[in-house]
């Protein structure tokens, strides 16, 4: 008989009572191997029973086969599924971008027309208490006039009682006078009946007089109360003639408001079915805290790496630390020639070593450039550029021969840390992308208000409470508006509580180990970019659709939109946008978006108060 394979880790079984002591075997070489090893034990004494029963061998070895190719088949299906993997994930997040980018303008349209609703119902309830106020007037006038007319009814039948009483007196008078006359002596009776009668008949003319006056001014009024109230009613239905067309325009647009609510919750409806269709159809949103197993630092770094940013900006953050990662294991670097297109700090042939700097070094280079930079204008009283001063700065202090090894490990940091603003905002000047005058812009803007906060802080205590802090970002920026000067107090106030008031100015511009500033610096930084993009966004609404500009047309919008701008200014925008010196005049067409282009680059901001804001003051103010 053929000499038996021994299994791994022992003998060859004599008889079939050793083949549990295989499986035994096999248990604890399972926990000895690793995860990828575990079938080894099994292929081995699969082998060993192939070789030692002969009997079986070729049902075995077939066996053995057709596993082997549904495992490469297996392999072969998931290296083909990874990619796949890989666009679903994507396109997850692209879709969850627009998803989010549909929900805040939705959100801001709906919140827009909510305000305009409760501003047009607060109206309307005007209206309508002014008209019931207006309502009430008439009918107490009304009422009064009512009460007149009784009053002077009362008074017309109170007098004609009173004249018949009158009467009954006077001819009682007559009768005893008469009975009187009888009894004296010696008158003459005739002459007294005679003056009787004509009496008599004085008094009936006097009565059917006065009967007739009762009856022809009994309901009449004074013409002085008469023509008082006939004003008054006059100047009332007037006012409500005006009212009641007031209110019919009201209510013609309140309808139209309601048209426009209906169909704008139409839409909102629209969209949030489409909503939940796209979330029951596409995955969810990425486990960011995931990264921080594999972010080196662990969960301390990630969370502060991630505080405050988007998915789209923890991307950039996760992309930047897997670059920055790759970029150690690079030895060398290729160089990039010596022609004309290449810039003057990397041109070089052949390879070019990595320094392997960590972005700590890497920010501390580059603010010593800046710094020595500053300090050679100064003293020169001219400004360099800044590619052949980096270039020079770099040889003078690390030599000829291993400049251009720094100038790459330098310029490789900033391509790739472009969330760094000390490496993105070098990065961007050093290739031409903004101009080095923006970079001192924002720094003189930031120093300013270093300036203004000490000043407001009597005490030297470094604090202000929070209505200084208001204060005093009003006196630094007298343009920002109130909502730009409401954000910068909340990132100013991001780590206190809602109880404390006192906000540690200084605190505010530190910044860590790698440059990076504090949230209220970054929100004046990013304040800063967006008003330049409305005032270019303005300066381009009053050029109008041309695609062209001339120098003189561009002057004249720049004096439109901001009154306030010097002529100075104005040509220093202008040399800016046609590339050309200041006493040189731009006579020459650009066009439009290559101005807006270069503006952009550029520190180009708002000196005074457009014409609309300063319109809205004095309309507040009166």
């Amino acid at each position: 008989m053929a000499a038996r394979r021994a299994p791994p880790g022992g003998t060859a079984p004599e008889s079939s009572s050793e083949i549990p002591g295989c499986q035994t075997r096999i248990n604890s070489l399972k926990y000895i191997l690793s995860k990828k090893q575990k079938t080894l034990p099994y292929r081995e004494i699969f082998e060993f029973f192939i070789d030692n029963f002969k009997t079986y061998k070729p049902l075995l070895s077939a066996i053995k086969n057709e596993y082997e190719v549904t495992l490469a088949h297996q392999k072969k299906t998931i290296r083909a599924l990874e990619p796949l993997k890989a666009m679903v994930t994507t396109a997850s997040e692209e879709c969850t971008q627009q998803i989010l980018a549909l929900q805040e303008k939705e959100k801001d349209e709906i919140n827009m027309l909510k305000q305009e609703k409760q501003c047009l119902l607060k109206f309307i309830d005007n209206i309508k208490e002014e008209k019931n106020s207006l309502q009430t007037q008439v009918e107490h006038l009304q009422t009064s006039v009512a009460e007149e007319y009784t009053r002077y009814l009362n008074e017309y039948g109170a007098r004609k009682l009173l004249l018949a009483k009158l009467n009954d007196m006077r001819n009682e008078q007559l009768d005893m006078t008469r009975h009187q006359v009888q009894d004296i002596k010696g008158e003459d009776v005739v002459k007294l009946t005679l003056a009787l009668k004509v009496a008599q008949q004085d008094l009936t003319k006097a009565q059917v007089k006065l009967n007739t006056m009762i009856a022809d001014y009994g309901d009449v009024v004074p013409r002085r109360d008469f023509e008082s109230l006939e004003k008054k009613y006059s100047d009332l239905l007037q006012e409500m003639k005006t009212l009641q067309k007031d209110f019919d325009q009201l209510h013609k647009e309140y309808e139209t408001l309601l048209e426009i609510h209906r169909e704008t919750a139409e839409e909102r409806d629209n969209f949030c079915a489409e909503l939940q269709r796209v979330q029951c159809n596409y995955t969810p949103r990425p486990n960011w805290p995931k990264c921080s197993e594999v972010i080196p630092g662990g969960a301390d770094r990630w969370g502060c790496l991630a505080e405050g940013k988007s998915s789209d900006q923890l991307v950039d953050v996760l992309l930047e630390e897997i670059a920055t990662g790759a970029l150690k294991e690079i030895n060398v670097f290729p160089g990039w020639g010596k022609g004309d297109k290449v810039p003057v700090y990397l041109r070089h042939e052949g390879e070019v070593k990595n320094k392997k700097l960590t972005k700590k070094d890497v920010v501390n280079i580059l603010k010593d450039v800046w710094k020595e930079k500053i300090a050679l204008e100064q003293q020169t009283g001219k400004r360099s550029s800044l590619p052949e001063f980096f270039l020079s700065y770099l040889q003078k202090k690390y030599g000829d021969a291993t400049a251009m090894e720094w100038s790459y490990t330098l310029y490789e940091n900033m391509r790739l840390c472009r969330s760094n603003h000390v490496l993105s905002s070098f990065y961007n000047i050093l290739t031409g992308k903004v101009g080095e005058q923006q970079y001192h812009g924002q720094n003189q803007l930031i120093s300013n208000l270093q300036k203004e906060l000490a000043a407001c802080d009597s005490s030297n205590s470094g604090s202000l409470t929070s209505k200084q802090f208001s204060m005093a970002l009003r006196e630094a920026f007298p343009l920002k508006r109130k909502e730009s000067i409401q954000e910068l107090v909340d990132a100013s106030r991001y780590k206190l509580d809602s109880t404390e008031d006192l906000i540690d100015y200084i605190s505010l511009f530190k910044e860590d180990e790698e440059g990076n500033a504090e949230p209220f610096v970054a929100k004046l930084r990013s304040q800063y970019v967006r008003e330049k993009q409305e005032y270019l966004k303005q300066l381009k609404s009053k050029l109008g659709d041309v695609i062209e500009v001339k120098a003189d047309d561009l002057k004249g919008a720049f004096c439109t939109i901001d009154p306030d701008i010097d002529d100075q200014m104005v040509d220093t925008y202008i040399g800016l946008a046609y590339q050309v010196q200041r006493e040189q005049p731009g006579q020459e067409v650009v066009p439009v978006e290559t101005t807006l282009e270069r503006l952009l680059a550029g520190d180009v901001r708002r000196v005074g108060p457009s014409p609309r804001e300063q319109s809205m003051a004095g309309f507040e103010g009166e």
